[in-house]
């Protein structure tokens, strides 16, 4: 196995590590992290939740594969860059996490009660983590791509993008102006 098979393998645990770690820490201090496809929610919602939750899971084994399986890397300067951009998505994600600290949910939290967090890395993008999750797909497809590969990763990444859609309305319902002024200054995915 390569280098940058070995590192974009190490890229990918990186996330889930995070990701899972976050979870458990935050289900030590009685919170419930994890609100996909939970709860008395809207069909819609929760079809779109647990839709997501599908493809961000079934794009795993996927990306394994064709890390793992890719025996000839057809150019090792965009292996390396797409691994470099997985890697960039990673570090915003836990970037991500850390500044919502115990506000960080994943899926819409019918009960709890969060703050709207616009500090830190949330002053670029309203969604920073799931710019992190984009970043590491899109990156870990440039650098290992298959048509497969191709599939499961727009499928993630267009259920992720229904999901914010999702996650607006409710935050506009939530905290009313303070959040449409939020959205008026920073951009869904970068300032721009």
């Amino acid at each position: 196995m390569e280098g940058v098979q070995i590192a974009a393998l190490g890229v990918m645990a990186a996330f889930y590590l995070a990701y899972f770690s976050k979870m458990l820490l935050q289900r030590r201090k009685g919170l419930q992290t994890d609100q996909i496809g939970k709860g008395n929610k809207p069909k819609t919602l929760l079809m779109i939740e647990i839709l997501m939750k599908i493809a961000t899971f079934a794009v795993v084994p996927v990306e394994i594969a064709s890390i793992v399986w890719e025996t000839h890397l057809w150019n090792l300067a965009l292996c390396r860059t797409g691994t470099a951009v997985a890697a960039v998505g990673v570090a915003v994600f836990m970037i991500a996490m850390w500044t919502m600290r115990d506000n960080w949910r994943a899926g819409i939290p019918e009960k709890d009660k969060t703050e709207l967090v616009t500090a830190g890395i949330y002053r670029f993008s309203r969604n920073p983590a799931f710019l992190g999750f984009d970043l590491m797909y899109i990156g870990l497809l440039l650098a290992f791509f298959n048509w497969v590969h191709l599939a499961f990763a727009l499928f993630a990444v267009v259920m992720l993008h229904l999901q914010i859609l999702q996650e607006e309305r409710f935050l506009a319902a939530a905290f009313g102006e303070a959040y449409r002024s939020y959205q008026k200054r920073v951009g869904r995915y970068f300032i721009l």
